[in-house]
């Protein structure tokens, strides 16, 4: 592989969304414990991305630096949260009352990322038609957790892990789609067209979000 280009950052961003997307929803499918979720969360969902989101940033690709960070911090910030609601748990605890977390201050949490996700969402529709599926699917997962902690809906929740599921599968797609592009040479995992078709150019950097670097 020497001499190649720079790589493309979004197949580790891509990687760390997906693995540890698949690894919550095994456990609130009740498959595994929330240990291995937290570390993955921290390392793969957090770290992961933050550093593709950097990258990205490095490219001038606004969509993957702003997805790949903030949803990185989200990861990092939900494995805090985690953190928190063990720790008040335990007989002697630090965790003073303000620190002290609901299920309605975890459901705030996330309509605060179904919103920031929606935006996505539009975006994702002029990018392809998996990254838009993908997108879809997330905000139909967002919604749904929304509705688990603040309505209580919680047999939604096998639902909701089997969309989200189907998402984590629908990043691995595209991170396969842009590996296996550089190394067969040909579209062997196509991405579809764009949702939304617009006669224009777009900006630098836009639609060519996840695409492989040349070599």
């Amino acid at each position: 592989m020497a001499g190649q280009g720079q790589g493309n950052p979004a197949v580790v961003g891509l990687a760390g969304f997906g693995l540890t997307t698949l690894l919550l929803q095994f456990h609130n499918l009740g498959w595994c414990g929330t240990g291995v979720v937290f570390c993955a969360a921290v390392i793969l969902g957090g770290g992961a991305q933050l550093i593709a989101g950097l990258q990205e940033f490095k490219c001038g690709n606004n969509f993957g630096y702003s997805a790949f960070t903030v949803f990185g911090a989200f990861w990092i910030a939900l494995g805090m949260i985690w953190l928190i609601l063990d720790l008040q748990g335990a007989q002697n605890t630090f965790i003073g009352k303000h620190l002290k977390i609901t299920a309605t201050d975890i459901g705030v949490f996330l309509v605060a990322f179904t919103l920031y996700g929606g935006i996505l969402w539009v975006a994702s529709l002029r990018i392809s038609a998996v990254m838009a599926f993908t997108f879809t699917s997330l905000l139909f997962g967002f919604v749904g957790l929304d509705l688990v902690f603040l309505a209580d809906m919680r047999w939604l929740m096998t639902a909701v892990a089997l969309d989200l599921i189907v998402c984590a599968l629908g990043a691995w797609y595209m991170m396969a789609h842009i590996i296996f592009l550089q190394i067969y040479g040909t579209d062997v995992l196509p991405v579809g067209r764009p949702w939304i078709r617009i006669e224009q150019s777009a900006p630098q950097g836009d639609e060519s979000a996840f695409e492989p670097s040349e070599a």
